[in-house]
């Protein structure tokens, strides 16, 4: 590997099964590679209305009630993976992009330094918003269950808030939906890197990831 690391930059939306799914590949990517890749977390609009993608999508086939039968069907194929029969079911989320906000506004403090936090407090919130959801059913389109979560990672709460606040987090979030639109990312989760000229799309492998890089 050369000195300066691959920047691989991983569009996801937080209430994907796939991108939760995908995690576990993030980090065994990470493990093996250290220092020589480096990953950005961005975020893109697949639940951004989740009644409306639920009427559009699967009106015929259940509702949310089939779709949750879906997310336990794909979930019920990957052993590691941790989920309750409830997900999707109790207290169902009315939109992923509260989390994604918080999310931006959490990359804006580990980017200026002032939470405290070091490294990895992005990835270190998403992951524990996606367990909150799909594993203690709880709905993180809602702001109070969301400061809880980033509470519990030990985020600085006030900075955060006043982040949001400012609309600085407004601002990344736009970004961040321009940037996978320019990109043409329409899948959860998608690997972009090479300067935009490799792209890697929905359920892909370990070992396809990793011939890539």
């Amino acid at each position: 590997m050369s000195e300066s690391p691959v920047e691989v930059t991983l569009f996801s939306d937080a209430l994907c099964v796939w991108a939760y799914i995908g995690q576990i590949r993030i980090d065994e990517l990470q493990a093996n590679f250290q220092d020589n890749v480096s990953i950005n977390y961005r975020f893109l609009q697949v639940f951004g209305d989740v009644s409306g993608k639920m009427a559009a999508q699967w009106g015929d086939r259940g509702g949310l009630a089939g779709y949750a039968a879906h997310v336990q069907e794909v979930a019920a194929e990957f052993p590691h993976l941790a989920i309750n029969p409830q997900a999707w079911v109790a207290r169902p989320p009315t939109s992923s992009l509260p989390a994604h906000l918080l999310l931006c506004a959490v990359s804006i403090m580990q980017s200026s330094d002032t939470s405290g936090g070091g490294n990895g407090l992005v990835e270190d919130l998403l992951k524990a918003l996606r367990h909150a959801f799909f594993v203690e059913t709880i709905d993180i389109s809602n702001q109070q269950a969301l400061f809880a979560v980033a509470e519990q990672v030990g985020i600085d709460l006030v900075g955060l808030r006043r982040i949001i606040d400012s609309g600085a987090a407004h601002a990344q979030l736009a970004a961040d939906l321009a940037a996978a639109a320019q990109s043409a990312v329409r899948a959860s989760p998608t690997l972009v890197f090479n300067e935009g000229r490799q792209m890697l799309a929905g359920n892909v492998g370990y070992r396809v990831i990793e011939a890539n890089i």
